[in-house]
């Protein structure tokens, strides 16, 4: 995927002056070592910083060494002045960790105090305000360390994205959404542009691609990849229009910033204007790693976003939208999975999910649309859904959202979706969280968060949490196990 960052990491070692230097560059060579071992790469910057002297030449050598993550790396106590003015000149996210003793016998001349060092090296970063991602457990072996720099890499990568992200969006909130709000003070904190625009901008856009001579590759492209899921061919036209549209933009409207993600309009005036739904298309920019969320969502495009560098793999977008029926959870979960009824719903949206998601896909029109622009009649207006059971496996559903009044609040919840047909129509797959019924009312609800959800595949919680933790976020939610009661939770029950 283009769209994401590639992270070029460097370590730098800082020692005490009243440690010997060397404990720490030995140290830090043994990290390097052992993350090098796992076939990853890192810069290993040659000067130990003792001193701001020191400070300012590491800073040097690992700018022109390309770096834009940083590892600082406490070998032995640090100079804690010198190492957080390291973190404060650095342009990019810096980790913290530290060296734990290596064996009984070397407490003597190679003790590095390290464990010490580290509760220095947080106040100080504290008293400057300076951001630092520090390890659940931050002081460790060698190879402990290289674990947490790996770890650490996805979250330099979220950091890295978003400083360099623009939001793009076209028209505003179809009306009644209210929930979608986005009040855009929280982006620029988070270093996120945002580019908003009128569907007339678009549809400009779009009709100046009319006759586009490259048109008929991306239709051979679509029908490749629908392959026998290609029931309205005649619509492809219009779609691979509007996709060439879409790129074009991109290139036209990035200006300084290397990553892009859109928040459309899609409805109700769409339909009636450019002839189609956008599903599809947007299906298909989410699978190149550009996601496009429904309904001018634009904390959906940026939760998306998030999801595509963490889990280096398309995302969807997804309404949390409706229960269970009794009789097809009591016939095909209760007996099977262990799950209650209360922890399974159905996560749907009208066909935004790329095919590699899907079970199987076809082209279709949207049902509900449909219902209010084309009733009785054969679909022409509301074509171009992608349509499918998403696929069976691990799912992490989570948003980042800003609050009405511009505070930051997200959650994180991981789950399953079933093996269970759905026998609906959408993108659209039936979802297993443990406790999803009461993280649904004391979070979801209690928090007033919409009924959007970026769905990314595979358990990425843990990495999640820290990215949330890092940007700042204090309301961060999850689906908390029975053994814990939420804050507003009745204990009577």
């Amino acid at each position: 995927m283009d769209n994401i960052p590639v992270v070029k990491l460097g370590i730098v070692a800082v020692s005490r002056d009243c440690f010997p230097m060397s404990l720490s560059a030995n140290r830090r060579g043994a990290v390097v070592a052992e993350y090098v071992k796992k076939g990853l790469d890192i810069y290993e910057c040659p000067t130990v910083v003792e001193n701001e002297l020191h400070m300012g030449k590491a800073l040097d050598e690992i700018n022109k060494a390309g770096c834009n993550a940083l590892v600082v790396f406490l070998g032995n106590f640090g100079p804690e002045t010198s190492e957080t003015l390291l973190a404060k000149e650095f342009k990019g996210p810096v980790m913290f960790a530290a060296a734990a003793e290596e064996a009984g016998d070397k407490l003597l001349d190679d003790r590095g105090d390290a464990y010490c060092g580290m509760l220095n090296a947080s106040y100080n970063l504290n008293l400057r305000n300076i951001k630092a991602y520090i390890p659940e457990y931050p002081v460790g072996t060698a190879q402990e360390v290289a674990n947490m720099i790996e770890e650490f890499v996805p979250i330099a990568k979220s950091v890295i994205g978003l400083n360099n992200l623009k939001i793009i969006s076209f028209g505003p909130r179809p009306q009644d959404f209210l929930a979608c709000n986005a009040p855009i003070k929280q982006l620029y904190n988070l270093g996120v542009e945002i580019e908003e625009n009128s569907e007339l901008d678009l549809y400009a856009a779009f009709n100046d691609h009319k006759d586009d001579p490259r048109i008929p590759e991306v239709v051979k492209n679509m029908e490749a990849e629908l392959g026998a899921g290609n029931k309205m061919p005649g619509i492809l036209p219009k779609l691979a229009q509007y996709e060439l549209t879409l790129l074009d933009w991109i290139k036209q409207h990035k200006g300084s910033r290397q990553f892009v993600t859109f928040a459309n309009k899609c409805w109700p005036s769409f339909q009636t204007q450019f002839g189609f739904v956008p599903c599809y298309v947007n299906s298909r920019l989410t699978a190149m790693g550009i996601p496009v969320s429904c309904e001018v969502d634009i904390y959906g495009a940026l939760s998306e976003y998030i999801g595509t560098v963490v889990s280096n793999d398309a995302v969807t977008l997804l309404d949390i939208n409706n229960t269970v029926p009794a009789d097809m959870y009591n016939e095909q979960i209760k007996d099977k999975y262990n799950y209650t009824h209360k922890d399974t719903f159905m996560g749907f949206h009208c066909g935004n999910t790329a095919s590699s998601k899907l079970s199987f896909c076809e082209m279709k029109n949207q049902k509900i649309m449909a219902r209010a622009l084309e009733p009785n009649q054969e679909p022409n207006i509301t074509r171009g859904t992608l349509e499918g059971d998403i696929i069976p496996g691990k799912i992490t559903f989570f948003r980042l959202q800003s609050t009405a009044d511009t505070k930051l609040a997200a959650y994180i919840a991981e789950g399953e979706v079933l093996p269970v047909a759905t026998r609906s129509f959408g993108s659209i797959g039936v979802f297993a969280i443990p406790e999803m019924g009461r993280f649904y009312r004391h979070v979801l609800i209690e928090k007033n968060f919409p009924h959007h959800g970026a769905v990314a595949f595979g358990h990425f919680g843990r990495i999640l949490f820290e990215v949330f933790k890092y940007l700042g976020v204090e309301d961060l939610g999850f689906n908390q196990p029975k053994s814990m009661l939420y804050k507003s939770e009745n204990p009577f029950v």
